[in-house]
Protein backbone atom coordinates (compact mmCIF):
# COMPACT_ATOMS: atom_id res chain seq x y z
CA UNK A 1 0.00 0.00 0.00
CA UNK A 2 2.97 2.18 0.81
CA UNK A 3 4.51 1.90 -2.47
CA UNK A 4 1.47 2.49 -4.39
CA UNK A 5 0.81 6.01 -2.53
CA UNK A 6 4.07 6.60 -3.26
CA UNK A 7 3.60 5.70 -6.97
CA UNK A 8 0.55 7.22 -7.55
CA UNK A 9 1.77 10.67 -6.00
CA UNK A 10 4.72 10.43 -8.46
CA UNK A 11 2.96 10.01 -11.15
CA UNK A 12 0.37 12.45 -10.30
CA UNK A 13 3.35 15.24 -10.22
CA UNK A 14 5.37 13.97 -13.39
CA UNK A 15 1.81 13.81 -15.26
CA UNK A 16 1.53 17.22 -13.97
CA UNK A 17 -2.07 16.38 -12.61
CA UNK A 18 -0.59 18.29 -9.42
CA UNK A 19 0.79 21.87 -10.97
CA UNK A 20 4.01 22.92 -9.94
CA UNK A 21 4.05 24.80 -6.69
CA UNK A 22 0.74 23.02 -5.62
CA UNK A 23 0.92 22.72 -1.97
CA UNK A 24 0.76 18.93 -0.42
CA UNK A 25 -1.10 18.70 2.64
CA UNK A 26 -1.25 15.41 4.43
CA UNK A 27 -4.63 15.49 5.93
CA UNK A 28 -6.25 16.36 2.30
CA UNK A 29 -3.94 13.96 0.38
CA UNK A 30 -4.82 10.87 3.11
CA UNK A 31 -7.98 11.44 2.14
CA UNK A 32 -7.87 11.66 -1.21
CA UNK A 33 -6.21 8.25 -1.45
CA UNK A 34 -8.09 6.62 1.27
CA UNK A 35 -5.14 5.88 3.29
CA UNK A 36 -3.69 6.97 6.91
CA UNK A 37 -1.20 9.91 7.19
CA UNK A 38 1.29 8.07 7.84
CA UNK A 39 1.67 6.36 3.86
CA UNK A 40 1.09 9.53 3.12
CA UNK A 41 4.09 11.25 4.97
CA UNK A 42 6.41 8.34 3.90
CA UNK A 43 5.79 9.29 0.20
CA UNK A 44 5.83 12.41 0.46
CA UNK A 45 9.50 12.38 2.39
CA UNK A 46 10.80 9.73 -0.88
CA UNK A 47 9.13 12.42 -3.45
CA UNK A 48 11.46 14.98 -1.84
CA UNK A 49 14.47 13.00 -1.63
CA UNK A 50 13.67 12.65 -5.88
CA UNK A 51 13.72 15.85 -6.03
CA UNK A 52 10.03 16.40 -7.03
CA UNK A 53 8.44 17.92 -3.62
CA UNK A 54 10.21 21.03 -2.01
CA UNK A 55 9.28 22.62 1.02
CA UNK A 56 7.99 25.59 1.04
CA UNK A 57 7.04 28.80 3.45
CA UNK A 58 3.60 26.81 3.82
CA UNK A 59 4.94 23.13 4.28
CA UNK A 60 5.71 21.02 1.51
CA UNK A 61 5.04 21.41 -2.07
CA UNK A 62 5.14 20.26 -5.97
CA UNK A 63 8.64 21.32 -6.80
CA UNK A 64 8.70 24.42 -9.12
CA UNK A 65 9.22 24.00 -12.58
CA UNK A 66 11.91 26.83 -13.90
CA UNK A 67 14.74 27.50 -16.01
CA UNK A 68 17.73 27.49 -13.47
CA UNK A 69 16.28 23.88 -12.80
CA UNK A 70 16.76 22.63 -16.66
CA UNK A 71 20.57 23.88 -16.17
CA UNK A 72 20.94 22.20 -13.03
CA UNK A 73 19.60 19.20 -14.14
CA UNK A 74 21.63 18.87 -17.34
CA UNK A 75 24.99 20.18 -15.81
CA UNK A 76 24.84 16.72 -13.38
CA UNK A 77 23.61 15.06 -16.44
CA UNK A 78 26.12 16.30 -19.19
CA UNK A 79 28.86 15.10 -16.83
CA UNK A 80 27.40 11.42 -16.13
CA UNK A 81 26.35 10.79 -19.26
CA UNK A 82 30.08 12.01 -20.30
CA UNK A 83 31.07 9.58 -17.64
CA UNK A 84 28.97 6.64 -18.80
CA UNK A 85 29.62 6.75 -22.30
CA UNK A 86 33.72 6.55 -21.62
CA UNK A 87 33.05 3.72 -19.11
CA UNK A 88 30.63 2.31 -21.76
CA UNK A 89 33.78 2.37 -24.31
CA UNK A 90 36.38 0.87 -22.05
CA UNK A 91 33.96 -1.99 -20.37
CA UNK A 92 31.21 -2.98 -23.66
CA UNK A 93 30.76 -6.60 -24.22
CA UNK A 94 29.06 -8.50 -27.04
CA UNK A 95 25.89 -8.15 -25.88
CA UNK A 96 26.21 -4.33 -25.06
CA UNK A 97 27.31 -3.74 -28.57
CA UNK A 98 24.43 -6.37 -30.32
CA UNK A 99 21.68 -4.27 -27.84
CA UNK A 100 22.71 -0.62 -28.97
CA UNK A 101 23.16 -2.10 -32.79
CA UNK A 102 19.79 -3.60 -32.53
CA UNK A 103 18.31 -0.35 -30.97
CA UNK A 104 20.03 1.81 -34.24
CA UNK A 105 18.85 -0.05 -36.14
CA UNK A 106 14.98 0.15 -35.02
CA UNK A 107 14.80 3.35 -34.31
CA UNK A 108 10.95 5.31 -34.76
CA UNK A 109 10.52 6.18 -38.45
CA UNK A 110 7.78 8.23 -37.88
CA UNK A 111 8.93 11.68 -37.85
CA UNK A 112 6.03 12.94 -35.65
CA UNK A 113 5.76 10.60 -33.06
CA UNK A 114 7.34 12.33 -30.30
CA UNK A 115 6.28 9.26 -27.54
CA UNK A 116 7.51 6.79 -29.82
CA UNK A 117 10.88 8.76 -29.69
CA UNK A 118 10.85 9.67 -26.27
CA UNK A 119 10.86 6.09 -25.54
CA UNK A 120 13.27 4.66 -27.88
CA UNK A 121 15.96 7.58 -26.55
CA UNK A 122 15.35 6.44 -23.04
CA UNK A 123 16.16 2.79 -23.96
CA UNK A 124 19.08 4.09 -26.09
CA UNK A 125 20.58 5.58 -23.47
CA UNK A 126 19.65 3.04 -20.53
CA UNK A 127 21.49 0.77 -23.10
CA UNK A 128 24.39 2.76 -22.73
CA UNK A 129 24.00 3.47 -18.76
CA UNK A 130 24.18 -0.34 -18.78
CA UNK A 131 27.04 -0.62 -21.02
CA UNK A 132 29.09 1.62 -18.83
CA UNK A 133 28.79 -1.57 -16.15
CA UNK A 134 28.87 1.24 -12.72
CA UNK A 135 25.70 0.56 -11.01
CA UNK A 136 25.75 4.02 -9.30
CA UNK A 137 25.70 5.95 -12.90
CA UNK A 138 22.44 3.87 -13.76
CA UNK A 139 21.38 4.91 -10.69
CA UNK A 140 22.01 8.77 -10.65
CA UNK A 141 21.30 9.20 -14.14
CA UNK A 142 18.06 7.35 -13.69
CA UNK A 143 17.39 9.54 -11.05
CA UNK A 144 18.05 12.88 -13.30
CA UNK A 145 15.81 11.22 -16.10
CA UNK A 146 12.65 11.43 -13.38
CA UNK A 147 13.25 15.31 -12.95
CA UNK A 148 12.97 16.09 -16.64
CA UNK A 149 9.61 13.84 -16.93
CA UNK A 150 8.34 16.75 -15.23
CA UNK A 151 8.99 18.94 -18.40
CA UNK A 152 6.88 16.72 -21.20
CA UNK A 153 7.62 17.82 -24.52
CA UNK A 154 10.56 15.89 -25.41
CA UNK A 155 13.42 17.89 -27.04
CA UNK A 156 13.27 15.26 -29.94
CA UNK A 157 10.00 17.07 -31.46
CA UNK A 158 11.79 20.21 -31.67
CA UNK A 159 12.73 21.44 -35.55
CA UNK A 160 15.56 19.34 -36.89
CA UNK A 161 16.71 18.06 -33.49
CA UNK A 162 15.71 14.03 -34.01
CA UNK A 163 17.86 13.52 -37.32
CA UNK A 164 20.70 15.28 -35.28
CA UNK A 165 20.08 12.80 -32.50
CA UNK A 166 20.54 10.01 -34.57
CA UNK A 167 23.28 11.12 -35.70
CA UNK A 168 24.89 11.74 -32.80
CA UNK A 169 23.80 8.25 -31.50
CA UNK A 170 25.08 6.67 -34.69
CA UNK A 171 28.77 8.17 -33.47
CA UNK A 172 28.74 7.38 -30.21
CA UNK A 173 27.49 3.29 -30.43
CA UNK A 174 30.98 3.22 -32.86
CA UNK A 175 32.63 5.27 -30.76
CA UNK A 176 32.12 2.58 -27.98
CA UNK A 177 32.34 -0.46 -30.54
CA UNK A 178 36.26 0.93 -31.21
CA UNK A 179 36.95 1.31 -27.52
CA UNK A 180 37.49 4.78 -28.60
CA UNK A 181 37.18 6.59 -24.60
CA UNK A 182 38.13 9.89 -25.68
CA UNK A 183 36.12 10.21 -28.25
CA UNK A 184 32.78 8.38 -26.63
CA UNK A 185 32.93 10.97 -24.11
CA UNK A 186 33.09 14.08 -26.21
CA UNK A 187 30.42 12.82 -28.20
CA UNK A 188 28.20 12.11 -25.01
CA UNK A 189 29.10 15.35 -23.19
CA UNK A 190 28.29 17.45 -27.03
CA UNK A 191 24.71 15.49 -27.12
CA UNK A 192 23.75 16.23 -24.12
CA UNK A 193 24.70 19.93 -24.12
CA UNK A 194 22.71 20.01 -27.63
CA UNK A 195 19.64 18.75 -25.61
CA UNK A 196 20.42 21.52 -22.78
CA UNK A 197 20.24 23.98 -25.11
CA UNK A 198 16.95 22.58 -26.89
CA UNK A 199 15.08 22.29 -23.70
CA UNK A 200 15.93 26.08 -22.59
CA UNK A 201 14.47 27.26 -25.93
CA UNK A 202 11.34 24.97 -25.51
CA UNK A 203 10.90 26.56 -22.04
CA UNK A 204 11.64 29.66 -23.48
CA UNK A 205 9.06 29.40 -25.88
CA UNK A 206 6.22 27.63 -23.49
CA UNK A 207 6.49 30.70 -21.38
CA UNK A 208 6.32 33.21 -23.83
CA UNK A 209 3.20 31.60 -24.98
CA UNK A 210 1.36 31.07 -21.85
CA UNK A 211 2.16 34.80 -21.45
CA UNK A 212 0.40 35.59 -24.79
CA UNK A 213 -2.51 33.97 -23.63
CA UNK A 214 -3.05 36.00 -20.01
Amino acid sequence: MRTTVYDKLKTAILSGELASGAPLVETQLAETFGVSRTPIREALHRLQQDGVVERGDRGLRVAERSAEQIMEIYEARVALEEAACGAAARRRTEVDRARLEGLLAHHPADADDGEAKAAWNRQFHEAVWTASHNSMLVELLSRLFTHLRRYPSTTLTFPGRWDEAIAEHTALVAAIERGDEEEARRIGRDHMTRARDVRLRMWSDERSADAALT
